[in-house]
């Protein structure tokens, strides 16, 4: 068993935008609320209806998303783009400026869980975090990882990439479980070698993590007793 604390709250309103750092937040079978609930679809012919991620076009990373400050979102998001102009998700505009500004036809989808892997919740660890960092020479943007939830804890550095089914964290209200398909340590995909804004590509990062850690960064895990988790809050592993 190790203990530690909630260091910080990430929520991702549309997939492949920047997010939102929250005090609070609620988890439940949908994953953490308002999590990827909202997507953008690719319409050229050859890929008609798949969801539009960073791996087809970085410069999604230039828009970001919010709720706002609640820990349970029933509202759609606002959307900031990269020259600061605010959007709302039902401004009937709000297809055309985004197809403009990424160059590619595409359509808006709303609908709870749209993670890779379900809905899940990513779990980082800030001994992996700054562990990477000193291995790599350089400081390393938590942002790259599309993290949910952040914690600092008494563990070794990469310790969860060995956790196996039944590992468990208690945070807050919530207890997070490794179970179910595609639960277990993150192999991650080409996204993080982007910075935080789309600007450039750091390959090596990615290749230092296939080299050195199976490229496994973070722990993918599902709600199994729903609740709220506010930073700050204690966590304990098992």
């Amino acid at each position: 068993m190790a203990r530690g604390t909630v260091s910080e709250l990430t929520r991702w309103p549309v997939k492949s935008l920047r997010g939102e750092p929250v005090r609070a937040a609620r988890f439940d079978d949908r994953g953490m609320a308002g999590d990827r609930a909202y997507a953008l679809r690719d319409e050229r012919p050859k890929r008609a209806g798949k969801v539009l991620t960073v791996r087809q076009n970085p410069g999604m990373l230039s828009w970001g998303a919010t709720y706002g400050e609640t820990t349970d979102p029933s509202e759609p998001p606002q959307l900031r783009g990269p020259d600061g102009t605010t959007w709302t998700w039902e401004d009937p505009k709000l297809g055309d400026v985004l197809a403009d500004s990424f160059g590619i036809p595409l359509s808006l989808r709303a609908a709870d869980g749209q993670q890779d892997r379900g809905p899940t919740v990513l779990v980082t660890f800030e001994a992996s975090r700054t562990g990477l960092g000193e291995e790599l020479g350089v400081e390393v943007d938590l942002r790259r990882f599309r993290t949910n939830l952040h914690i600092d804890a008494d563990l070794p550095a990469f310790a969860e990439e060995q956790w196996e089914t039944g590992a468990t964290i208690t945070a807050g209200d919530v207890e997070l479980e490794v179970t179910g398909e595609n639960a277990g340590p993150c192999i991650r995909c080409a996204v993080p070698s982007w910075d935080a804004e789309g600007r450039e590509r750091w390959r090596d990062l990615q290749t230092h993590l296939i080299d050195r850690h199976d490229n496994k960064f973070g722990v993918i895990m599902r709600v199994t007793k729903p609740g709220e988790i506010r930073l700050g809050d204690p966590v304990t592993t098992r």
